[in-house]
């Protein structure tokens, strides 16, 4: 009966021999984060609110000066520690932020305390960018491309399983609890994802050779699992472990901006914020609009709004995103979400209501978390070690926020000179329109750096088995 169940798991989501434990560890450590972050999202979401979306910009601002801080001490604990503890480092260092942050609200009130929640929303945008782009760094460095197209999808299931258990839990709980309270839940499952992440670094090298077995990469046809060959791959694997990246703190950004591909990442998340931050400045516009000064209703509807998110982003990842990546290739994977945004914000300038930008919003995230995450994140399974966790954490943190400041405060400025809710969204159109046309582009030009990556693995790997055949002999 348990084989059984195993073959219809395998079939069901296209998993090989050797993958199941290091998909479980990925999934769950996934699960940890997004539920530690979800649990507080709506906490932020308020505080953000409360302080007035004519403070939302500086909000940004002070997010971008954040990035700017904690950008070149992640690179030189990269280039100075072996990942297994840097890792630990950058996760146990939030950690310990968020008991800061839970006693700092038990002693501030009036406007101290909407001055403190005013940091905490910019702590939280750091927060939730780097535990994010640390974990997706470490999975791109344990799967292999193929693998990344068949397990991201599944991967990003437990992402959404903890996100839809983080929101529930804060729609439950704030009714019966202050709702900074939460922060010491979320500070404990921090600390149960560090471990999970220890367990899943231990699985490498059996994904490696469950790799070198993927008939995918046609690695049969190469020898690479003789017995030789076997050995050189733990070899290799072993030594990576141990191995300090190097390098210096500004590496990753010298990278983005001499690589074209690595430089149209940059360009595609760029483009994404930008319209994520129109979309984000409109809606809390509508929300204050409709609830006023009710701050217990407006966490509560931001509760239920990430719930229905997290609900379809299931169903779709469940059953939807690895055959859609798989069949369509990553360059229409990723250019989905553009399509729905363009929809949306042409909706949006027709009728600016609250069911419009909410109904907008879940679709537009749960296309984000479900399509477009896994899509771009294997973008990064193509490029060297160095730029996994030095260039991808520039793209993720630092090019995230300045497309921030951008939407920010070009939204700002257009309302300013008396552009309504309608006309700003009509400004989001050919916005979105090049972000499609950039997908498309992308998923080409993954598709030439894989070709050149396997071809150069695959000479390492004859490299390394021979080395290994002649200290056998």
């Amino acid at each position: 009966m348990l084989e059984l169940w195993k073959r219809t798991i395998r079939r069901a989501i296209d998993i090989r021999q050797g993958e199941g434990r290091s998909l479980f560890f990925s999934a769950a450590y996934y699960y940890l984060l997004l539920c530690a972050y979800y649990i507080i999202r709506p906490i932020r979401d308020d505080m953000g609110a409360a302080g007035g979306v004519d403070n939302l910009a500086w909000l940004f601002t002070g997010t971008l000066v954040g990035m700017l801080l904690m950008h070149p001490i992640y690179t030189a604990l990269v280039s100075r520690m072996p990942r297994r503890q840097f890792i630990s480092w950058v996760y146990r260092f939030f950690m310990l932020q968020l008991l800061l942050f839970y006693a700092i609200f038990q002693l501030v009130d009036g406007n101290s305390e909407v001055w403190a929640g005013r940091i905490f929303f910019i702590w939280t945008s750091v927060f939730n960018l780097f535990i994010v782009s640390v974990f997706w760094s470490l999975i791109n460095d344990i799967f292999r491309p193929n693998q990344s197209k068949r397990l991201f999808g599944v991967i990003a299931v437990g992402g959404t399983a903890g996100a839809l258990t983080g929101s529930t839990i804060t729609t439950a709980l704030t009714t019966l609890f202050m709702p900074v309270t939460l922060l010491l839940l979320s500070a404990l499952l921090m600390e149960v994802a560090v471990r999970v992440s220890r367990y899943l670094g231990d699985q490498e090298s059996t994904m490696a050779l469950a790799a070198a077995g993927d008939s995918d990469e046609d690695c049969s046809e190469r020898g690479e699992s003789s017995p030789e060959a076997q050995q050189a791959v733990i070899t290799q694997v072993e030594q990576k472990q141990q191995s300090v990246i190097g390098g210096d703190v500004l590496e990753g950004a010298r990278h983005v901006i001499r690589s074209p591909y690595l430089l149209g990442i940059a360009l595609l998340m760029l483009l994404f914020t930008i319209v994520s931050t129109y979309l984000y400045f409109q809606q809390i516009a509508i929300v204050n609009e409709v609830y006023g000064d009710d701050s217990q209703g407006r966490t509560q509807l931001f509760a239920m709004r990430d719930l229905a998110v997290n609900a379809l982003t299931l169903i779709i990842q469940l059953f939807f995103t690895g055959r859609i990546l798989k069949w369509l290739g990553t360059g229409l994977g990723l250019a989905l979400l553009p399509v729905i945004s363009f929809i949306g914000f042409a909706l949006l300038a027709i009728s600016p209501i609250l069911a419009v930008v909410i109904i907008f919003d879940t679709l537009r995230r749960a296309g984000n978390f479900a399509l477009q995450r896994p899509a771009r994140e294997s973008l990064y399974t193509v490029v060297s070690r160095t730029d996994k966790y030095k260039a991808k954490n520039f793209n993720d943190t630092f090019v995230y926020r300045v497309g921030d400041q951008l939407g920010a405060w070009s939204y700002t400025a257009m309302a300013w000179m008396g552009l309504g809710l309608s006309g700003l969204a009509i400004t989001m159109l050919p916005v979105s329109a090049i972000w499609f046309f950039l997908a498309l582009w992308l998923g080409k030009q993954r598709q030439k750096q894989l070709t050149e990556t396997t071809a150069g693995e695959f000479s390492n790997d004859v490299t390394a088995a021979s080395k290994v055949d002649h200290r056998n002999q």
